[in-house]
């Protein structure tokens, strides 16, 4: 095993995952780089302040997040020419589901080293608590707010064959659970919460069950959600959950290739379907 000795870092842009928890998950590589960096860009300067103040030491800070202009980006680019500079989000890994990907192209044009420091990352730590199948997985993010544009996200999700991960808020998690429920289907899932915090919680069952036990309360906390893949050949779609389906994709894609998704989702044949709709519609 070839394990490589930690230097002083160099001139470059260092994408620095940062703890979502547990401060004590932060490597020792992650310390020395930020303890060293000529500049450090952060989502909140109040939270990266925090963690450098329980680290024991300051550095220049400049904010870096959605609503970042090209200057800030010239001013990154120009210093990591220099010497040292830290790009961080306020909790895990920089880029996953945070800004940072204009940055680090932009740098590396300029001829900017870029280097990953890598830690804590809530998709992958959510992941490896569910208990679901990670050979194929895919990252969405948050759905939208608004019920039609979430279904219709959904509904274009439901024919990817593998485990689907979101993240959501608290109080619209019931309501999110129910959705994803409605459009995916009757498929095991989990809710993962606070992760690496004192009230860690990995919750697991049906994407109904899960719906149902966060009806009455909201739970707190930052919340993962994992969804199974796709219903496996052979086994017997449900009734009720085929017809939700179809609505769902008839609200954001044409009958044809409805029936299509659909289909292919449930493994039914697609011209029973498609006669389904259009038999519906005349009816």
């Amino acid at each position: 095993m070839n394990i490589r000795v930690i230097h002083d870092p160099e001139p470059g842009l260092y994408i620095v995952a940062t703890p979502i928890g547990n401060l004590g998950d932060l490597s020792e590589r992650a310390r020395r780089v930020l303890e060293q960096a000529d500049l450090i860009a952060c989502e909140d300067s109040r939270v990266t302040g925090g963690l450098l103040h329980h680290l024991g030491f300051k550095r220049p800070l400049i904010r870096y997040d959605d609503h970042a202009r090209a200057s800030d980006r010239e001013r990154l680019i120009s210093a990591a020419l220099q010497g040292p500079v830290a790009l961080v989000s306020d909790a895990g890994t920089p880029l996953i589901s945070d800004p940072g990907y204009k940055l680090v192209r932009e740098a590396r044009a300029a001829g900017v080293a870029i280097h990953s420091v890598p830690g804590p990352s809530a998709v992958i730590v959510a992941l490896t608590l569910a208990g679901l199948p990670t050979d194929r997985f895919y990252f969405h993010g948050f759905l939208p707010n608004k019920a039609g544009a979430r279904d219709r996200e959904i509904a274009a999700l439901a024919a990817i064959p593998a485990t689907l991960v979101f993240y959501e808020s608290a109080k619209r998690l019931a309501a999110c659970l129910a959705a994803l429920h409605a459009g995916l289907g009757n498929r095991e899932a989990a809710v993962v919460r606070e992760i690496s915090k004192k009230f860690e919680e990995t919750r697991t069952g049906t994407l109904a069950e899960l719906a149902e036990s966060y009806a009455e309360a909201a739970p707190r906390g930052e919340i993962v959600i994992v969804v199974g893949p796709p219903l496996e050949d052979g086994v017997e779609a449900d009734e009720d959950e085929v017809e939700a389906a179809l609505k769902l994709a008839l609200a954001a894609m044409p009958p044809g290739k409805a029936a299509g998704e659909v289909a292919k989702r449930f493994g039914l044949d697609r011209k029973a379907l498609y006669a389904r709709i259009m038999a519906e519609r005349d009816g």
